[in-house]
Formats: structure tokens, sequence, C-alpha cells
């Protein structure tokens, strides 16, 4: 199995594993910090399935998903993950999510590690656009996204049915020569 692992100065992103569900299931299970994601897991067996669902063998294999974990090299302790969504069969759109601990917002962490990550996907993969779905009232990571030059391309009414509710998704899209000129 092909690991990806990206490192920046204070953390270390690397492919999930399943050695990560106790990390995992302790942020991402919070349903009022989460109460924007899609998945909110309920036990260790939903987070056991998830991460099996993606790991895949290969990174940038066409519509798969690759999960990395963000670690803390301080303390060596996951804070959060970011989703990586192959979307295309040519290979040159990507989609991009991020999870963060509540505990660990506001210190630039997911600013820092979604930076890297773009950049890999661009630099050393050589993506033509990545975007990024939020809902409407998720504002810190619309502040994120449009601090990293993202720009609002789309707002789709109730198109997503996210725990038994119709909620709003807005499309956020930097492409690759936008990203080499900031």
């Amino acid at each position: 199995m092909q690991q990806l692992e990206i490192n920046t100065d204070r953390l270390v992103l690397r492919t999930i594993s399943i050695h990560d569900t106790e990390a995992i299931l302790k942020y991402r299970s919070d349903d009022n910090a989460n109460k924007y994601q899609g998945w909110i897991p309920n036990s260790i067996e939903d987070v056991f399935e998830f991460i099996n669902k993606r790991v895949v063998p290969e990174i940038n294999q066409p519509n798969t998903w690759h999960q990395l974990v963000i670690i803390q090299k301080d303390s060596n302790e996951i804070i959060g993950d970011i989703g990586i969504h192959f979307m295309d069969q040519e290979g040159l759109q990507v989609e991009v999510g991020f999870t963060l601990d509540k505990n660990h917002q506001g210190k630039g962490y997911a600013t820092e590690s979604i930076q890297k990550v773009i950049g890999y996907l661009f630099n050393i993969l050589n993506k033509h656009r990545v975007v990024a779905s939020v809902d409407p009232r998720n504002k810190k990571s619309i502040r994120l996204l449009e601090r990293l030059g993202f720009r609002k391309e789309a707002h789709f009414k109730k198109s997503l049915l996210m725990n038994g509710v119709w909620v709003d998704d807005i499309i956020y899209a930097i492409l690759k020569e936008e990203w080499l000129e900031k």
C-alpha cells in the first residue's frame, strides 16, 4: 500500500491507519463541534468502516478518496483529518475536505495543513483544479478557503441530505495557475 506523508513545521500529515480509530472517534464523534460534517461516528466500528473505505492501495486513483490524519509534532497527537477525493477519470480535479479537533482550532493548524496538501496536489501531482464543498453556515471554513485564495463558484439550495435534513452546499475552487500566482 502506498503511504503518503507530508510535513510542515508543526505537523505531520500521513495516510490514515486502522491504529488511528480511537483518536479519530474522540474528535469526530462530537456532533456539536462537527455539525457541518456529513459523517459523525457513533462507535469504533463506524470509524473502522470509514477507514476501510478511505484507504485505497494507490494514491491518485480516479473516483477514490484518500484520507490523511493531521498529527501535532510536539505531542504526537492526532488533531484532525483531511480527505482528498480524486474526482474524475482524467485525474485532473480533486476535492478536499477537512476536520479539526475543536480543542486545536484557531491556532492555524487547518490553514497550515490544507495549504501544504494543496501545494502537493498542484506541484507534485500536477492537478488542474481543487474544489471544496462547504455548508454556508460554516463561516470558519469559508474564511479559511478564502484566505487560501479559493473563490465561491456555486451555491446549491437544499442539495444535500445530512442527518435527515436538507442543507445548502457552497462550492469553492482554485485553479493551479491561481495557486501559483499567490
